[in-house]
């Protein structure tokens, strides 16, 4: 029987597959032993990741022949041979990632480098989720709280005229003038997996009132797909 988590271990999450499927592709289906060096070397990552630090601890956590392993279930479904009771994870990613190795690799590259930016990070208020996964969305979510960003972006709109938010059209008149600021955050118009590792700029963000942001971040958790600021005026308001 096929078993992807180990005994004793937490299930594989969808970021944990989606690199795993990232190797397979690599791989190009022909699977090395649990000595290979890239095998190990995703061992080791999977073991670094900053919510699994006390299931690392064992040694049977995400070690080179799970995560060989894992590949093997990988190649189940992607060929319908071999082992039958592959995990539903495996399978749900295959159906969304399986033929597209590019999209695969993008997402890759943003869980490895989220999941370092989040390694010292002890507080987690980040409440949806989006397909991207948990840590590049807690990256998503610290990006659009820079003040620095925050303020440049502010600043450019007064330049060009006056403060409204982008998605309802809200400029806070009856608000007092030296408060009206506070209404305003920052949302990134791309996700992460097209901006990449790059540094936030002006230009990458969106000016939302705080209900439309709250709004638009629960409906892209929900959808599990982006939302555009044009998609979103359309699908979100009757």
């Amino acid at each position: 029987m096929a078993v992807t988590k180990g005994q004793g271990n937490p299930d594989w999450t969808r970021e944990e597959v989606i690199l795993a499927l990232d190797l397979y592709h690599a791989f190009d289906g022909k699977i090395p032993g649990s000595t290979d060096e890239r095998i190990c070397e995703l061992s080791r990552t999977l073991r670094a990741f900053p919510h699994h630090s006390d299931a690392a601890r064992e040694e049977s956590f995400r070690n080179p022949a799970g995560v060989a392993f894992k590949l093997q279930n990988l190649r189940s479904v992607s060929t319908g041979r071999g082992l039958s009771n592959t995990a539903k994870i495996d399978r749900e990613i295959w159906k969304e990632l399986g033929t597209d190795p590019i999209r695969t690799h993008e997402l890759a590259k943003i869980i490895r480098y989220s999941t370092e930016a989040v390694v010292d990070l002890v507080s987690d208020d980040v409440e949806e989720e989006f397909a991207e996964g948990k840590s590049a969305t807690r990256v998503h979510v610290e990006r659009e709280r820079s003040s620095k960003v925050r303020k440049e972006v502010i600043a450019k709109r007064l330049r060009l005229g006056s403060l409204e938010c982008d998605l309802c059209g809200e400029a806070g008149h009856n608000v007092e003038p030296n408060l009206r600021n506070s209404m305003f955050e920052c949302h990134h118009v791309l996700p992460l997996s097209m901006i990449g590792e790059t540094k936030t700029k002006v230009k990458d963000m969106a000016l939302l009132c705080a209900s439309c942001h709250r709004l638009l971040h629960r409906a892209i958790a929900m959808k599990k797909q982006w939302l555009s600021i044009g998609e979103a005026k359309k699908q979100l308001f009757i």
